[in-house]
């Protein structure tokens, strides 16, 4: 594993045809940035979708995802993980040349073996580490954001060297490129989305207004103590670790961090975390979200409806009508 240096290009790919499949946020950040970076892209969707009047007003050559494939000397699937599986059987497997490249942002379903790949083509991964406006606008500024990349299967020879001139294409060479491989980066998403980032943070979120709010303070003044506020402090994290943030918040704020963290995040929370991560790591939670979505989502619609049903969504909802720059942002 290694970590590349800015000096990488696009040299592996100027020749090449490349395919965007799926025209969301990554999707059109990835085939904005590979054109403006002088590389060939057409861009494979369904005709009639609102993704497809979209890439076309951008000025991409719009067609249906098999003649994408068709044309393809490297095919980028940019599409929802659990569509991936019919797309690949439907429009790719069968339609993608000889030694072409197939790449993925993320590894979960050729990890977790949903996608058996060809074996005559290479098979390579390249995850920038941030949504796809922040891929546009750093790109557009003259920035990157920072890319994973790895390479599964290498046919040509020249795997390696096309993950990292995608990467280079969409800007990251420009920040930082990191080799990994698609077991880490698939089982590192997934813990740091349900332990930390996404389940982690929203349930400490919904606890702590729920816990002032059945103590008799307003949920107002919850909101912004436990929601509002916590922006500020996910700032300074970003920016500057764990130093930064010790650095800007009070000495009553640190030591109420010291004495009260471990209080909350202790041992017991630390091996639950283990038992999510052993989840992810034996298949198991790649099992049930995969048999969930074939099911129709019963549990993952009540579990939605759950969190936008929550008290804190509707004080929220009020107070957020009342700042000026966040009305001013959408």
């Amino acid at each position: 594993m290694s970590t590349a240096t800015p000096t990488v290009t696009t040299a592996a790919l100027e020749k090449s045809k490349i395919a965007i499949l799926g025209y969301g946020s990554q999707g059109r950040s990835h085939a904005l940035n590979l054109r403006d970076s002088g590389l060939d892209v057409i861009v494979g969707l369904r005709a009639g979708g609102a993704t497809a009047a979209t890439a076309k007003a951008d000025g991409f050559t719009v067609v249906e995802p098999a003649e994408a494939v068709k044309q393809a000397d490297l095919v980028a699937v940019l599409t929802p993980d659990m569509v991936q599986p019919d797309l690949y059987v439907n429009a790719i497997e069968k339609n993608l040349k000889p030694n072409a490249a197939l790449l993925f942002a993320h590894g979960f379903n050729v990890h977790f073996k949903t996608i058996t790949p060809r074996k005559d083509i290479d098979v390579i991964l390249v995850a920038p580490k941030g949504p796809g406006h922040l891929v546009r606008t750093e790109y557009e500024i003259g920035r990157g954001v920072p890319c994973l990349y790895a390479v599964y299967q290498d046919v040509t020879g020249k795997a390696k060297d096309k993950a990292m001139a995608y990467a280079a294409g969409l800007g990251g060479a420009r920040a930082l490129l990191i080799e990994t491989d698609f077991k880490e980066e698939t089982e590192t998403d997934l813990f740091g989305e349900q332990a930390v980032l996404c389940g982690g943070a929203s349930e400490l979120v919904q606890k702590g207004f729920e816990t002032l709010v059945e103590a008799g303070y307003r949920p107002e003044i919850a909101y912004y103590e436990v929601l509002h506020e916590l922006k500020l402090i996910v700032d300074l994290l970003y920016q500057g670790g764990i130093t930064k943030m010790l650095t800007f918040i009070s000495e009553t704020a640190q030591y109420g961090d010291y004495v009260s963290g471990p209080r909350i995040v202790d041992a017991a929370t630390k091996e639950r975390m283990k038992a999510v991560l052993k989840d992810i790591q034996d298949g198991t939670f790649a099992k049930n979200w995969t048999a969930e979505y074939k099911a129709g989502l019963p549990n993952y619609k009540k579990f939605k409806q759950a969190d936008l049903d929550h008290p804190i969504e509707k004080i929220g909802a009020q107070l957020r009508e009342k700042m000026v720059w966040l009305n001013q942002q959408k």
